[in-house]
């Protein structure tokens, strides 16, 4: 059976595992632009170690200001499977990152939670950070309780003039506030 992409709030209805693509502009299995630890974060996530980022290819958002536009047009990046994605999970913790940074990792859920679990089951203990637009639906947050340690929400648009103007989501005020709120629910 077909399963139709309904993972953020554009809901694009594409068979991204048969190889249509929705706004995102990716497959549905992961496509890595680059792993490495990461000092451009807020200190207490990139701390003195680095924060160990993976910035995941493509975008539910794709902002016309992003400094990452070519990975979030999907333009940059080698696609790899979950197994792969742990073993660059558990890496990065060898490298001693203060923690496992998901950089717009919105369009590849379902894989990053089979990945953090085979990481886990093998040794991994670093935090969990969930990097994102906010442009989430409360649905897919819900899968990722247990699974991601800290939300780490770039909160873009409270006029949906410029939300419309600038990310094409008119109606990212609303949908970011629930998931806001179930971020929340989630680590009070």
């Amino acid at each position: 059976m077909t399963q139709l992409c309904s993972i953020c709030p554009r809901g694009c209805g594409v068979d991204r595992a048969g190889g249509q693509f929705g706004f995102c502009a990716v497959p549905d299995a992961p496509v890595v632009a680059r792993a490495a630890p990461h000092f451009g974060e807020e200190p207490c996530i990139s701390g003195t170690r680095g924060s160990g980022a993976v910035f995941f290819s493509g975008c539910n958002l794709r902002c016309v200001f992003c400094q990452n536009h070519e990975i979030a047009a999907g333009k940059r990046g080698q696609k790899i499977d979950e197994s792969h994605l742990a073993e660059i999970f558990l890496k990065l913790q060898q490298q001693k990152a203060n923690n496992i940074n998901l950089v717009t990792p919105t369009q590849y859920v379902l894989p990053i939670i089979a990945a953090v679990k085979k990481a886990k089951a093998q040794g991994l203990k670093i935090p969990v950070v969930y990097n994102t637009s906010g442009y989430e639906r409360v649905e897919t947050l819900k899968n990722l309780e247990g699974i991601v340690d800290v939300y780490l929400p770039d909160f873009k648009y409270t006029d949906t003039t410029y939300a419309k103007r600038y990310s094409n989501a008119p109606d990212y005020f609303d949908v970011t506030k629930a998931a806001l709120a179930e971020m929340v629910r989630q680590h009070p």
